[in-house]
């Protein structure tokens, strides 16, 4: 009897001991939903968790790419778990893919799936063999399956899926997701192809950069700049190899970005722009109204100030000028500077003082500096000439239609709008006046 009770306590401890190896935590994995199945993938792979809801369409890629995202200007290539694993396709209410960031070895990737669930710590002595009986999903690209608080979870093995084993690379029928096979950045343009095919590369690229612009430095790709993002980037792409011509972070933003800013941006205009601008000016009555946004400290203010008093003497001109960045907009009335600092067309406008030069009472007078985000309500009066130079590029695509909108609305006529140099109104409602570098409209409705 006593070595019977001595065999039941020992099996007893071995089976405690299993329990508690089991019950320990070596193994943590973001578990989600797939067609009604739950799954797993090792945490060490998931970078991090994601929505979104708009992708760039990638020519000739393979059926389950959905595309490329731009994440935070990172390009990556997004794969649809269900295509992939030929389920049937689930569309969104919302249209927002629920998002997996895996980090594959050297390569980051998107995989969409239905929900993600949590994380779910287990011991990797707790999982079982993959069996046939996953026939959805081939079992090559299954790790394992567990059970854990009443749930199976189908563990995938991810590297397998998209690190491709060097044997797999010998067979041209495996299934697994080979980088190669899908287009991260446009390849190079060949002789062969055709024009159209070029034009779709082109364009797949130009796509690519537009999305790191507004991920990278906030700037809107929209009719207003696409014809410069084009011709900037064939200027980018000379001397690059296809696979060098994206952004890779926020340097190479800013120096694709560099071309971009007005002539004298942030500081007095010098006499041959101003004259340009002066020679675009229409004729207008004896009382002006302009509205100058994103103002900055003023210099492009007093700029165009000196130009309206020397175009328009006689007249009474009132120029709403503001700015979002308060302590900018706080310096500017108040300025004072040496006479060599400023242009020669500036000094009959100019008085001295105790501490330095500052401007005549007249173009004080003519000035509001304001605190304003223009993207709020506005409420001006009808307008002679806007003057809005680079702005609009850095606003949403919808604010900038929403202020376009709003110009036509104000303005009277023949009234102004004067762009940045590389920026364009388009349609039927607006007429260019002038060249570089002075990019300016009228509203003809």
């Amino acid at each position: 009897m006593a070595a019977i009770i001595k065999d039941l306590a020992q099996v007893n401890a071995e089976l405690q001991e299993q329990k508690e190896r089991v019950d320990s935590v070596d193994f943590k994995m973001i578990t989600f939903s797939l067609a009604g199945k739950d799954y797993g993938v090792d945490i060490m792979n998931v970078k991090e968790i994601a929505k979104a809801d708009k992708f760039t369409y990638v020519p000739n890629a393979a059926s389950f790419v959905r595309g490329v995202y731009n994440l935070r200007g990172d390009i990556i290539p997004i794969i649809d778990l269900r295509t992939f694993f030929h389920l049937p396709l689930e569309k969104k209410a919302d249209g927002q893919e629920n998002m997996l960031i895996l980090r594959i070895r050297e390569q980051v990737y998107g995989t969409i799936v239905d929900k993600i669930d949590k994380v779910v710590g287990i011991n990797h002595e707790a999982i079982q063999p993959p069996h046939p009986i996953f026939g959805d999903i081939n079992i090559k690209f299954i790790s394992g399956v567990v059970e854990k608080e009443g749930n199976l979870y189908i563990i995938l093995d991810v590297v397998r899926i998209f690190g491709q084993k060097e044997a797999d690379k010998e067979k041209e029928n495996e299934a697994a997701v080979d980088p190669g096979k899908f287009i991260a950045s446009p390849q190079p343009i060949q002789e062969e192809q055709t024009e159209g095919q070029r034009d779709a590369a082109t364009d797949t690229a130009v796509g690519f950069v537009k999305e790191s612009l507004a991920a990278l430095r906030h700037f809107s790709a929209s009719p207003l700049n696409d014809a410069w993002i084009k011709k900037r980037f064939i200027d980018w792409s000379s001397g690059r190899t296809a696979g060098d011509n994206q952004l890779r972070g926020a340097t190479d933003a800013d120096e694709f970005l560099s071309d971009f800013p007005s002539p004298f941006s942030g500081t007095f205009w010098d006499y041959e722009y101003a004259d340009s601008v002066k020679n675009i000016l229409p004729k207008l009555s004896n009382s002006i109204q302009v509205w100058n946004i994103g103002c900055g400290k003023g210099y492009e203010t007093l700029s165009f100030a000196c130009i309206l008093k020397s175009r328009y003497p006689d007249a009474v001109i009132k120029i709403w000028a503001n700015d979002s960045d308060i302590m900018a907009i706080s310096q500017a009335p108040n300025m004072v500077f040496d006479l060599e600092e400023v242009p020669d067309y500036f000094h009959e406008y100019m008085v001295k003082g105790t501490n330095g030069y500052s401007f005549n009472q007249a173009i004080r007078d003519s000035i509001v500096f304001e605190y304003h985000d223009v993207l709020h309500d506005n409420p001006l009066p009808d307008l002679d000439i806007i003057l809005v130079r680079d702005l609009l590029s850095f606003f949403p695509v919808a604010s900038q239609n929403k202020m376009i909108d709003e110009f036509a609305e104000k303005l009277k006529k023949p009234g102004l709008v004067i762009l940045g140099k590389n920026e364009e109104l388009i349609g039927e409602n607006w007429t260019s006046v002038s060249d570089a570098p002075v990019s300016a409209f009228v509203h003809n409705a």
